[in-house]
């Protein structure tokens, strides 16, 4: 049986403490066996945020970097919510914005960012679901990315 926790310890990856919501929202719900996510920003381990508009001032890889700490911060927020990761079954949804110039056209390579981590802590067959990389002409406090997700869990 894969664990999610023992692969976070194999790549060395602790979890950042989960930011606290900005607004009148959750960072997860519940509901029966599916969990949701609000918008996860990408945030370095002191907890500075990655700005910039991609296309301009980051390229692709700097996006890649920024749409990797979202999803630990996702990775955080299941974790206080449901209590390990591997409560997790399956990742079923990855939405990511990309702040990026009317040019930019590699959304999809910036949000592998988060996409390959889910898979290895996941494992390709729970760690990969379907997914959508959309480009944003602004995002909040003008972060690079901006990342949700949907994931089925196991009581």
């Amino acid at each position: 049986m894969h664990s999610a926790e023992e692969a976070l310890g194999d790549l060395g990856i602790d979890l950042p403490d989960p930011i606290a919501p900005k607004g009148v929202y959750r960072n997860v719900l519940v509901s029966g066996s599916m969990l949701t996510t609000s918008g996860h920003l990408p945030a370095t381990p002191q907890g500075d945020f990655i700005i910039g508009k991609l296309g301009d001032q980051l390229d692709a890889d700097a996006g890649f970097a920024a749409a990797r700490l979202a999803g630990l911060g996702i990775l955080a927020s299941l974790r206080e919510a449901i209590g390990s990761l591997d409560r997790v079954v399956r990742v079923v949804k990855v939405l990511g914005f990309v702040n990026c110039t009317p040019e930019f056209t590699a959304q999809p390579a910036v949000i592998n960012g988060c996409s390959e981590l889910f898979r290895e802590i996941f494992g390709e067959e729970h760690g990969v679901g379907t997914r959508s990389a959309v480009g944003a002409s602004s995002l909040p406090l003008g972060v690079a990315v901006e990342l949700e997700a949907v994931f089925e869990i196991r009581a």
